[in-house]
């Protein structure tokens, strides 16, 4: 459906329409009762808007429900009839993964489920299983309400691209980017630093908090550190780049285990935060 034909849903039918991005019960009735949006911008900003400002750690916990755990194809099949066609898509790539990374993986979701109390949720869309098993490693480090908070933000990654998929070029019309973003280019070898695990961090009473975990693509890039809509108070911030990893997978020998780039936010822009690294040096600067 168009986005006109989606503001003029009757109530009913707009629930089972948005059901299918996030099955959180309190989620979706206020996105009905701000219904109908001026435009697609306002309806990313106001989705993003109520799902951290509106929504309670309940909430967020409901809608965990709707995801079957990662690379579980039979519950995938079992379950959640009504969004498998688009959950099977965004785990596409976990069916390219050998059965080593795949046995990781399955206890890796395992322990996650034991530390937590409810699966292991992430963006899925274009990770590899070898990706997703980094990523789910880093994340168990972290305390109880950290993770939550990291979870609820992947949660919404997931929501805004399903809502992609229910509204016909909202993509196209639509400032989907994440408000922070990088790259990494390695200078040694000229080419884009890859499977770089990068954790996010904000500076919230008096402590360094974790607001976001993702890993550079095969461009070196992580388009999705934020969720789309997600604006960030004025501030410090860090981003930490795992290096050592990264020579290791390399073949290289580095000096830096990890690289801290630190930052201030000052408005809404867009801000962009490259990194030019090689095993004995590396740079930074913002960029557009």
């Amino acid at each position: 459906m168009n986005f006109k034909e989606f503001n003029n849903l009757s109530k009913e039918k707009a629930y089972n329409a948005l059901e299918k991005c996030c099955v959180s019960k309190g989620w979706i009735e206020k996105v009905i009762a701000k219904m109908p949006f001026s435009s697609t911008d306002k309806l990313i900003i106001e989705v993003a808007s109520i799902w951290y400002t509106q929504c309670s750690e309940s909430d967020w916990k409901d809608a965990f429900k709707g995801h079957p755990q990662i690379g579980d194809v039979n519950s995938l099949r079992k379950k959640f009839a009504n969004t498998k066609k688009w959950a099977n898509n965004e785990q596409a790539k976990v069916a390219d993964a050998d059965d080593e990374v795949l046995q990781e993986l399955a206890k890796a979701n395992a322990n996650y489920l034991a530390k937590f109390g409810y699966i292991f949720i992430v963006s899925a869309s274009g990770k590899s299983a070898y990706e997703m098993l980094q990523i789910i490693k880093m994340r168990l480090q972290n305390d109880v309400k950290d993770e939550l908070h990291i979870a609820m933000a992947e949660q919404h990654k997931i929501s805004v691209i399903r809502l992609v998929k229910l509204i016909t070029n909202l993509q196209e019309n639509t400032d989907l980017r994440s408000y922070i973003t990088t790259h990494v280019l390695d200078t040694t070898t000229g080419i884009p630093g890859k499977n770089i695990l990068i954790a996010m961090n904000e500076f919230r009473n008096n402590t360094w908090k974790p607001i976001a975990i993702g890993i550079t693509n095969s461009d070196g890039r992580i388009a999705d550190l934020l969720p789309a809509g997600k604006n960030v108070p004025s501030g410090n911030y860090q981003m930490v780049f795992d290096t050592a990893a990264y020579y290791k997978n390399t073949n290289q020998e580095g000096f830096y285990p990890k690289v801290c780039i630190e930052f201030i936010v000052t408005n809404h822009e867009h801000y962009h935060v490259p990194l030019l690294l090689n095993p004995y040096g590396y740079a930074t600067y913002k960029g557009s």
